[in-house]
């Protein structure tokens, strides 16, 4: 069974990632944090509300309230104990220095929202992400 942290503040893009893990037969349990801040609240070691494994992956929103997907990466990154952890982010942006930024910050895939396959044929870089992601969720 995949740990996946799903950090994504908007309701249906939540509804519609764990839809395309089902769909895809990917076992998992999810938790989902609505922003940065609740993300890092559920990874820290000193936190009681810790996720128990850490993910195997997180699925990461970039544009978020209070503390946005880049920021939350950053952090991550520079934490000993979670700068491993496997990164894919999720945005309907296809601004280039968002990209740059995140792949500067070690992300392992970059998803074009929504989250789809009938939308893929002209978006073959996040397909790829997404086949990345099922591929390692599968084994």
């Amino acid at each position: 069974m995949n740990n996946i942290l799903l950090v994504e503040d908007d309701y249906l893009d939540a509804m519609n990632v764990q839809r395309q893990l089902s769909k895809n037969n990917i076992p998992h349990t999810i938790k989902v944090a609505r922003n940065g801040k609740e993300a890092l609240n559920l990874l820290q070691s000193q936190s009681p509300e810790r996720m128990q494994p850490l993910p195997d992956v997180i699925l990461l929103d970039i544009n978020m309230p209070k503390m946005n997907g880049l920021e939350f990466l950053k952090e991550i990154r520079n934490d000993n104990e979670l700068r491993r952890l496997k990164v894919f982010i999720m945005t309907t942006s296809n601004e280039e220095s968002e990209r740059t930024q995140a792949q500067r910050l070690g992300i392992d895939g970059y998803i074009i929202k929504p989250l789809s396959f009938d939308d893929f044929e002209n978006k073959r870089s996040s397909m790829d992400s997404f086949n990345l992601l099922c591929d390692l969720l599968k084994n």
